[in-house]
């Protein structure tokens, strides 16, 4: 198994709006589920704590293989929410590792 952890911070100055937006994105990443057949477990949320200091959300998602991450990083569903994503983003962190 692999587990694709991915952390974002936002663009937007405004600790409001940002928060908006992060759970904007938390919300469509976990509508995943169940879409892109090779999620396992998908798990994102916005950042509760230190709005200054951490990054905005983060996902955590399974699959089995490296393979299927790249068949999830290719579906349709997910290009959708990354073009969201980019329209909000200011920078992305990630590490995928087994388990």
């Amino acid at each position: 198994m692999i587990r694709h952890v991915v952390s974002w911070k936002l663009a937007e100055p405004d600790a409001a709006l940002r928060g908006e937006q992060a759970a904007e994105v938390a919300r469509r990443l976990n509508a995943l589920m169940g879409v892109v057949p090779e999620l396992r477990a998908v798990s994102a949320g916005a950042n509760v704590a230190h709005p200054d200091a951490n990054w905005d959300v983060t996902l955590v998602a399974d699959v089995d293989s490296l393979e299927a991450l790249e068949a999830y990083q290719v579906h349709p569903a997910h290009k959708e929410v990354g073009a969201y994503l980019r329209s909000v983003v200011e920078s992305r962190v990630a590490v995928d590792f087994e388990f």
